[in-house]
């Protein structure tokens, strides 16, 4: 029998993990991705060999997703434990395809959005810049203290916002930062950042709804003060 190539006297520029590193996750066959879970092959087949065995022997992914465990370990390479791993890896593949993503409630208003700022911020002696991002129907869907600054001052950027805001696909932002010193009326930064933010947004299609600034008893809504429009 003629020997198989290892997968490592290939080119590496074939090896389907550096392909996904260097090209992505949906660039790669069925066959690559396979290989990289296998992870290495038998003394017959390397393990792009081994994945384009076990496609063939299951000719649709349905058929692969229906294979026991018993049925896997037919192949050479594929022992129990293997075995049991892949039908572990496509049933956590099923899971996260029927995953919703997580909304932790909706903004219903800036009245209310002001208070529970207030609430949650006014007991800190720094200020915090929190952020809130929505999706299209203003349901929450993540929440991040993304600076904690000096009491007069909070080191921010629109990157880190719309860093996050890109990640989880957000629709929309709300910020929300305290004043320690229990005023919220806002500086001249806060509304100098503010636009940034606003500008920036603006050119990413993603919306700042409101930027919110909590004192110890009140609340200051820069789009009910007509600062954002």
């Amino acid at each position: 029998m003629e020997k198989s190539l290892l997968l490592q006297e290939l080119p590496e520029s074939s090896w389907p993990r550096e392909r996904l590193l260097r090209a992505g996750e949906k660039h790669l066959s069925d066959q690559e991705l396979l290989a990289i879970i296998l992870r290495n092959g038998s003394r017959q087949q390397n393990v792009m060999e081994l994945a384009g065995t076990i496609l063939r022997t299951f000719p649709s992914l349905y058929e692969l997703k229906q294979a026991t465990v018993q049925e896997l370990q037919q192949f050479k390479g594929i022992g129990e434990t293997r075995a049991v791993e892949l039908k572990a890896m496509m049933e956590f593949g099923y899971r996260i395809n029927c995953a919703l993503q997580p909304k932790m409630g909706r903004i219903q208003s800036s009245l209310l959005l002001g208070q529970q700022l207030i609430s949650e911020l006014k007991d800190y002696q720094q200020e915090h810049l929190v952020a809130y991002f929505l999706n299209t129907k203003n349901e929450i869907i993540s929440q991040k203290t993304l600076f904690i600054g000096s009491l007069n001052q909070s080191i921010a950027h629109p990157r880190e916002i719309f860093r996050e805001a890109v990640r989880i696909s957000a629709a929309r932002v709300v910020l929300g930062h305290n004043h320690p010193s229990g005023n919220p009326v806002p500086s001249q930064s806060d509304l100098e950042f503010t636009e940034r933010v606003r500008e920036c947004g603006e050119m990413m299609g993603i919306e700042l709804l409101d930027h919110i600034i909590t004192g110890e008893t009140k609340y200051f809504s820069l789009r009910e003060e007509k600062y954002l429009k």
